[in-house]
């Protein structure tokens, strides 16, 4: 399941090339890896919902936010390019 959930995500990043903003484009990027390091740390505890994932992603940028990674408009953007992203990986 969540290799399928993390199919879905990354498909949506890559389909932003082609019409996203660089505030976009960046949101996407920085996600990508987050997502990335959610989905093999969960793999190897074997959790496998999609809520599992959504925690993790979120801990994982608050934890980014918290230690400066990113300026307060980017944290905005960041968050809500995820809530999106997980929306729709959620509908398809």
């Amino acid at each position: 399941m969540l290799a399928e959930f993390e199919t879905r995500i990354l498909a949506q990043i890559d389909d932003m090339v082609d019409h996203a903003s660089d505030d976009e484009l960046f949101a996407g990027g920085y996600l990508r890896g987050h997502l990335t390091l959610a989905v093999a740390e969960l793999e190897q505890e074997g959790a496998h919902t999609a809520e599992q994932l959504h925690d993790r992603v979120e801990k994982s940028i608050q934890n980014a936010i918290k230690a400066g990674e990113l300026a307060p408009p980017d944290q905005i953007l960041v968050l809500h390019t995820w809530q999106r992203l997980l929306d729709n990986a959620k509908t398809q």
